[in-house]
């Protein structure tokens, strides 16, 4: 079994900012474009109102995720920037970033937690469908757009 580190992580430092942009490139590859244009201030990412968390497996930065309070509803966690570094997909490090990200936004007090995401991302959309996340309404940068799949779950 993986040994896998969570910790909570500035979102401008340097290993949040390598992983984010590496994130970005595969989303760009997926979808074309700069990958992902939502608007995002690095303070968003601060406690109490969200958090930025790297996972490390044998101390190497192995993948990231954030969450932000949602403008509209400040029960409400947005999930951001969830990527796994391709050498370590498949043994558990989406999973448990996608449980400490959870475990964070349910501490700062957050009720639910939603996501966009796309077609062009079925891995990622059976994860969220396996650890219990439903569809839901668009909503955000990219609602209205054809190939989103917007999901969330109560906390």
């Amino acid at each position: 079994m993986t040994e896998i580190d969570i910790r909570l992580t500035r979102y401008g430092s340097r290993v949040a900012t390598e992983l984010t942009a590496s994130a970005l490139a595969d989303l760009s590859e997926r979808y074309g474009g700069e990958g992902d244009s939502t608007p995002i201030e690095p303070g968003e990412f601060d406690p109490p109102a969200g958090a930025f968390l790297v996972a490390y497996v044998d101390h190497a930065p192995a993948g990231c995720v954030g969450f932000r309070t949602f403008v509209e509803d400040e029960t409400t966690a947005e999930l951001k920037r969830m990527y796994v570094a391709p050498q370590y997909r498949g043994v558990g490090v989406a999973k448990a970033l996608l449980l400490a990200v959870e475990d964070a936004a349910r501490a700062a007090g957050r009720k639910r937690i939603w996501l966009e995401t796309g077609t062009a991302q079925p891995e990622a959309i059976g994860l969220y469908e396996r650890c219990g996340y439903a569809r839901i309404e668009d909503f955000g940068h990219y609602k209205g757009y054809p190939d989103v799949r917007s999901f969330g779950r109560d906390l």
